[in-house]
């Protein structure tokens, strides 16, 4: 088979298994590592092109970590809350120290151990980011902090790619000298790329954007050529690719760069992937299992944990600390890529490779329905986790103490998002006694400075609705953002039996259709309402003599 028909199959074959992905709500991350495996010798060897898919899969890699710093513009380094920094380096010494001592137990070498627990630190960006986004939870509280301590574990990834590759050979030298050596390095490369960044990167960027192609091509020689700029600096190409893409972070044309490269991301790791499962040791696997399993729970339940125990020392609510936890209950893409980086340096051996794909097979599947169905799995678990609550959550009480208006509302509106905050505003001004209600509390407070009485709280927990002045409305609408939530309202409000008129607020009409299921009253469709109420606008404008 040429290499032409060779490529041409693995894609078929990818295509077929992300679309069962998808099918059953999972990232196509784990699609592309089972094509590996199917395609590995061991299964049907379908992989003979070593030489052009290797090549791919290390383009594929560099793009990746070149996004990577293109999305850490400074602006938002520097303005990392505290709670975000607290948490992500909380998390990373606990999933450090702890991992390293586990692994030890399982038997593994020092180096094995140490290069295991610093992967398992590391969480999906990219996967989380899309889950978060799909629920509608990007903006919210939990959504919010989770981003923070995302960046800054894409800060630790190129910290010990950069550390580990500075070990390269060195078992001869000291630990001072490996030290020095990096940080002299680091230096350099830093006040090397202040330069760049501040009188020549701008004036060239701005000279490529004249035209997209040419702004593509230049961001992927940008990458790939810094890549090999660090590698021969004795870092790495994936902290070099890092840092190409961080000096271009702060131009105007980041974003347009960041669009046209997302799909040859996605394109070129499928090759990364399909390279790892084809080189995967089946003879060595068995043995890893039940390693995998243990640091599977490790990662589903210690991660969390670790992140709802910081949370909830820092002043915040135990379902805020669950929600954010959750997104940390998984390993990475960038786990894999950096053991496989150790194999490259000679660190550690396949063993170690296949025991982090294990683990990331595992966490990734299971950690994206914990995701996709935490608000089912808080009201579970809510009794259990109260201690990780403060007596006084104060970052969140604070603003549960404010006075609220003496007038009893006419409508209430759970969740005061981009719709329910517009919608909230809107009825204030319209002279209608509105209330909003919100479990954000940055959004509750950015809603009292308007003017308009708000409410911290959650409405699917029926004792907060008894303490809400019901009876005098005469309308509720609920725009949480996912069914579940909606119907849980729905039920504590019947447990309260509100005799009021109940709307929800659907996305879709699956997502309303399921609302009527539940016995929901009225359903709200604000996107279709609008499309309708602009093809009217339209028509009135182009055919203004016709009755309408």
């Amino acid at each position: 088979m040429s290499a032409f028909s060779e490529f041409s199959l693995l894609l078929i074959i990818s295509a077929i298994a992300g679309a069962i992905s998808v099918r059953l709500r999972q990232p196509v991350i784990i699609a592309y590592i089972v094509v590996g495996i199917i395609a590995s010798p061991a299964v049907f060897g379908l992989v003979a092109a070593h030489e052009q898919i290797d090549l791919l899969a290390h383009v594929g890699i560099t793009v990746l970590l070149f996004l990577v710093g293109l999305k850490l513009d400074l602006h938002h380094v520097r303005h990392i809350g505290p709670v975000a920094l607290a948490t992500g380096l909380g998390q990373l010494a606990f999933t450090i120290v702890g991992g390293f001592a586990l692994i030890l137990v399982l038997g593994k070498s020092p180096m094995e151990a140490l290069y295991v627990a610093i992967a398992l630190t590391f969480s999906s960006t990219i996967i989380i980011v899309k889950l978060l986004s799909d629920k509608r939870e990007l903006d919210s509280l939990h959504g919010r902090i989770a981003v923070g301590f995302l960046i800054v574990q894409d800060l630790a990834v190129v910290l010990a790619m950069m550390a580990m590759s500075a070990l390269r050979g060195s078992d001869e030298a000291g630990l001072v000298e490996v030290i020095v050596s990096l940080s002299w390095r680091i230096l350099l490369a830093g006040a090397a790329l202040y330069v760049l960044m501040r009188w020549i990167l701008p004036g060239v960027v701005k000279a490529m954007a004249h035209s997209q192609e040419l702004l593509l091509i230049f961001a992927i020689a940008w990458g790939t050529g810094l890549a090999a700029l660090g590698e021969w600096a004795g870092f790495s190409k994936e902290a070099g690719a890092f840092l190409a893409g961080f000096s271009l972070a702060s131009t105007a044309y980041r974003d347009a760069i960041n669009a046209r490269l997302s799909g040859i991301r996605d394109f070129l790791l499928l090759f990364f992937f399909i390279d790892l499962g084809s080189k995967l040791d089946f003879s060595t696997l068995g043995g890893e299992l039940m390693p995998a399993v243990v640091l599977s729970l490790f990662v589903l339940i210690g991660n969390p944990l670790i992140v709802m125990a910081i949370m909830g020392f820092m002043g915040y609510r135990k379902r805020t600390g669950f929600l954010a936890g959750l997104t940390v209950a998984q390993i990475s893409e960038f786990s894999i890529v950096f053991v496989a980086m150790g194999i490259s340096l000679g660190h550690v051996g396949v063993d170690a490779l296949g025991l982090t794909t294990l683990v990331g097979l595992v966490t990734i599947a299971m950690s994206t329905y914990m995701i996709l169905y935490s608000h089912q799995l808080y009201q579970k678990l809510a009794p259990f986790l109260g201690w990780f609550e403060r007596r006084n959550p104060f970052r969140e009480q604070a603003v549960e103490t404010d006075a609220h208006t003496d007038d009893k509302p006419e409508i209430i509106v759970f969740g005061l998002g981009r719709y329910g905050g517009r919608l909230a505003r809107l009825l204030h001004e319209e002279e209608i006694r509105v209330l909003g209600i919100d479990f954000d509390p940055e959004r509750v407070a950015e809603m009292r400075a308007s003017g308009i009485p708000v409410h911290y709280g959650d409405g699917q927990e029926s004792g907060f609705l008894e303490e809400l002045p019901l009876e005098s409305a005469k309308w509720i609408v609920s725009t949480l953002p996912d069914v579940d939530s909606n119907v849980a309202f729905l039920n504590a409000l019947k447990e309260r039996r509100f005799r009021g008129e109940v709307a929800f607020v659907a996305r879709d009409d699956e997502h309303g259709m399921r609302m009527k299921q539940a016995g929901a009253p009225t359903v709200l469709y604000p996107m279709r309402d609008a499309v309708d109420y602009t093809v009217e606008h339209f028509a009135a404008l182009i055919r203004p003599g016709e009755n309408r």
